[in-house]
């Protein structure tokens, strides 16, 4: 993985953007909006840009509007990638903030909201936050997750997921093009035992649902809706 498409359109960061509020969970910063006593969380795990994302932050606000609790953690501490550092290109930032790390920093956030009583979680991951919500899938200590314009993801990975798991994909993405998300679907079809579905969305490129263009935003609408239909059919 380069990189490159990662980086495209890059949105411009604001910690005081959204509806909800930040606040210390499991130890990590984390922008939280909706109301607990739903007693159903959703995970929004980033790209690499992180939670202070206008557009992202504003996913999470309609998402908590669906009937969930939210939670956008920063997974980054404070260090999202910036492109326009270049003492810190994006291979050199990627060694510091590795998936693995973010699987392991989601554990203590599952069980900081099961103490205020959630009952259930789902997980929805953006290019880099995609392989951890497909990790919390193959751990189950989730009840659903939804990779999104995924990066480091393989057929491997699908296959050990073990909760219901949609996979919504980009027609233009080197990360993931359409023949790796075709394989996907046909590991999905052979688990008879896991729900699964694939999307491919015409014309978008990778990183569309949150860092959408104009020309994309109605696509980026279609999969904010198909995501928030996944996780109201099976985190209850």
């Amino acid at each position: 993985m380069s990189g490159p498409q990662c980086c495209e359109n890059p949105p411009i960061l604001n910690p005081s953007s959204g509806d909800g509020c930040v606040e210390q969970l499991g130890g990590l910063n984390a922008y939280i909006v909706g109301s607990q006593d739903y007693k159903l969380a959703i995970l929004l795990l980033s790209d690499i840009f992180g939670y202070e994302a206008p557009n992202f932050r504003k996913l999470a606000d309609k998402v908590a509007a669906a009937g969930f609790y939210v939670v956008v953690p920063d997974y980054f501490n404070g260090d999202p990638f910036a492109p326009e550092n270049p003492q810190r290109p994006f291979m050199v930032w990627l060694k510091d903030h590795g998936t693995d790390k973010g699987s392991e920093d989601t554990k203590p956030i599952i069980q900081a909201l099961k103490s205020k009583g959630i009952s259930k979680i789902g997980a929805a991951g953006f290019c880099w936050g995609a392989k951890v919500a497909v990790e919390l899938a193959k751990c189950e200590l989730i009840q659903a997750a939804v990779p999104v314009h995924p990066a480091f993801v393989t057929p491997d990975d699908i296959k050990g997921a073990k909760v219901p798991i949609a996979v919504l994909g980009a027609e233009i993405d080197r990360l993931s093009p359409p023949e790796l998300l075709k394989h996907f679907e046909e590991v999905l079809a052979a688990k008879s035992e896991v729900d699964g579905f694939v999307k491919i969305y015409p014309k978008t490129s990778h990183g569309w649902t949150i860092r959408y263009k104009v020309e994309d935003e109605a696509a980026a609408m279609e999969a904010h809706s198909d995501m928030i239909q996944w996780f109201t059919k099976f985190v209850k």
